[in-house]
């Protein structure tokens, strides 16, 4: 009887591997590392945890949320480019991988050549708004107004080279305005001198921000990406407000170390496709005021190359700096 069972098992077991390469049959081997190159707290930490708890769910291994910041992502990420190409340690960053190639003239590693791209995570565009004070009430006013007042105008953001910082510098190139940029420390602060007046717009996202557009605190004008948010349809995109072209969004995705094994990535790319896939996991990455947004490694892969050129052109063009 007991041989019996054996046999039926192992009998099971092969049917339910046909067609898994026999490297992921064995993987993972140990516990699963993602680096993040951010503090603890915020949509990025949010993103690697909710993978980490579905990794744990799907693989039976610990799978442990490292926080490396510093260096402007840059110290977290050279972590994963030297990693044991294995697929046991990975990277959840944002589109500071692609800007960064372009700001600084050294890096110790190479985003192209040293990590392999798994799968995006999530998309989420910014939001244009201005104090209720200022008179416009659409992307036009807000351009024409621009163009009256040359140089007068102000935009703040979570620093140098933040998302919320190209976007402005988008929207100049793209209309021929000159508006200023105001660098804060963070987001919070940002918003905080835009609600007092002392800046004049912004790019901003998340809970915090449709909750005092919703209570008239700051006027919306446009979201950045290239179509509607999901989360507010209602509000209309820069691209169809009169600046054809304008296509910027936050992102957060997946990577591993190059030259980890084609059939790791994939089974990797599967079961985070699958775990996000789940309402507690979508609710999770919405919460944050984004929406889950997988793909096949090509396609981040594809992806990535698009934001390095574009990111590398706005960067030249609006000659920014690292701070």
């Amino acid at each position: 009887m007991l041989l019996r069972i054996t046999v039926v098992s192992s009998l099971s077991l092969a049917a339910a591997t046909i067609g898994v390469p026999s490297g992921a049959q064995n993987f993972p081997q140990r516990a699963i590392r993602i680096v993040v190159p951010f503090a603890p707290g915020g949509a990025n930490d949010n993103a690697a945890r909710v993978v980490a708890q579905k990794f744990g769910e799907a693989f039976g291994q610990p799978v442990v949320v490292d926080n490396r910041p510093g260096g402007a992502t840059n110290v977290g990420t050279d972590i994963v480019a030297k990693a044991p190409a294995d697929g046991h340690t990975l990277l959840v960053t944002n589109s500071s991988l692609a800007t960064n190639l372009s700001l600084y003239k050294s890096l110790p590693y190479d985003a192209r050549r040293d990590l392999a791209p798994v799968t995006l995570i999530f998309t989420t565009p910014l939001v244009l708004v201005t104090h209720p004070s200022l008179p416009v009430k659409n992307v036009r006013d807000l351009v024409a107004l621009a163009k009256a007042r040359p140089g007068q105008l102000t935009f703040g953001s979570a620093g140098i080279a933040s998302p919320a910082h190209v976007s402005g510098e988008l929207l100049n190139m793209l209309t021929g305005i000159r508006t200023i940029h105001i660098p804060y420390k963070g987001g919070t602060q940002a918003l905080a001198d835009l609600l007092g007046g002392q800046i004049s717009f912004a790019f901003t996202g998340g809970p915090a921000t449709i909750e005092l557009m919703n209570a008239g605190k700051l006027r919306v004008l446009a979201t950045t990406g290239p179509k509607r948010f999901t989360v507010t349809p209602d509000i209309p995109t820069i691209a169809e407000s009169g600046v054809p072209g304008y296509d910027l969004v936050g992102w957060v995705g997946l990577f591993t170390t190059a030259g980890t094994p084609a059939d790791v990535i994939a089974r990797l790319n599967a079961e985070a496709q699958r775990g996000l896939a789940q309402p507690d996991a979508k609710k999770r990455i919405e919460d944050t005021g984004a929406e889950v947004s997988t793909g096949t490694p090509q396609e981040l892969g594809a992806f990535l190359a698009k934001e390095i050129d574009k990111y590398a052109k706005l960067i030249r063009v609006a000659n920014i700096r690292p701070e």
